[in-house]
């Protein structure tokens, strides 16, 4: 019975051994099919290529491209407007840009695991909190709970908008999460505008698509409004990023005012950090976006 007890004993060693390592193992946002920080205008999943197409008007830097003379029409100087876009789930990552010592604001997604948390913290620091709005996208793709689609009735939209402003109460403005469908549909951004214009929130139009009509509805409808000039980070790549932020800081110099839009990757954040001090020494002046809301645009 020795030995019979000692291969019984053994077989279910090796039974819970092997389950114990092929347990499926828990993921950190299990409820939310996020585009993590990637190369598109719509930040995909490791797993999900964005199909949606990025605006063609977009400027891309080379890695050599520098700001240059500054602006003479613009009373402020050169002004440069950072977001950090899909906030809420990254805490590590998005405290390190709530650190840095200049003006940036942080667009939070409704419904993630840390949506109050770094809202609450950035607004502590007296950075900028805009809600990073879930927007249906052309590619089928989730944009994660909280989505405004284009099947919804006015009704709906608005109660899904006033639900996920619900979430993150600290928003002074709105920008569109993807979207790329939604935002394109001039009967949706009606409805979404409509609710910021009741709140005197303004919003931001992140140009996922080039048939956005979210900027011109906003203006139209009265409520502050601006677009985005430059993605920083379609790679994850420092050196392309510092090239972004470059290029972003080359129209403002041009223009008066930019609005660069990034992600909470550590190649980004590392980026902004190198270049503070190199855009501050040419005159760019980092600034909140709620202060260029109306500033940007035709």
């Amino acid at each position: 019975m020795g030995p019979l007890v000692s291969l019984i004993a053994l077989i279910l060693f090796a039974a819970v051994a092997g389950w114990w390592l092929l347990r499926p193992k828990p993921h950190p946002v299990t409820h939310y099919v996020l585009r993590t920080l990637a190369p598109s205008a719509e930040p995909a999943t490791p797993t999900v290529a964005s199909t949606t197409p990025i605006a063609t008007a977009l400027p891309t830097a080379s890695p050599t491209a520098s700001p240059t003379a500054l602006v003479t029409g613009n009373p402020h100087g050169a002004q440069l407007a950072l977001i950090v876009d899909d906030c809420g789930q990254w805490i590590a990552t998005e405290r390190g840009f709530v650190a840095l010592e200049i003006p940036l604001t942080l667009s939070v997604l409704p419904d993630v695991p840390y949506t109050n948390v770094i809202a609450t913290e950035a607004s502590d620091a007296g950075k900028g909190v805009m809600l990073h709005l879930p927007m249906e996208t052309l590619s089928g793709l989730n944009p994660g709970p909280g989505k405004v689609t284009t099947e919804m009735s006015d009704a709906q939209i608005v109660a899904q908008v006033q639900s996920d402003l619900a979430e993150v109460p600290l928003a002074r403005g709105v920008n569109n999460h993807e979207g790329s469908k939604a935002s394109a549909d001039a009967r949706v951004m009606r409805a979404v505008i409509g609710v910021l214009a009741q709140r005197s929130l303004f919003f931001i139009d992140s140009r996922t698509n080039v048939a956005s009509v979210g900027e011109a509805t906003a203006r139209a409808m009265g409520v502050p409004t601006a677009g985005r000039d430059v993605f920083l980070d379609n790679r994850a790549d420092e050196a392309y990023s510092e090239a972004q932020l470059s290029a972003a800081a080359a129209i403002a110099q041009r223009t008066g005012s930019a609005i660069a839009i990034g992600h909470p990757r550590p190649t980004t954040l590392a980026a902004v950090r190198a270049m503070i001090p190199r855009l501050q020494a040419l005159g760019v002046q980092f600034v909140l976006v709620q202060d260029l809301v109306g500033k940007n645009g035709p």
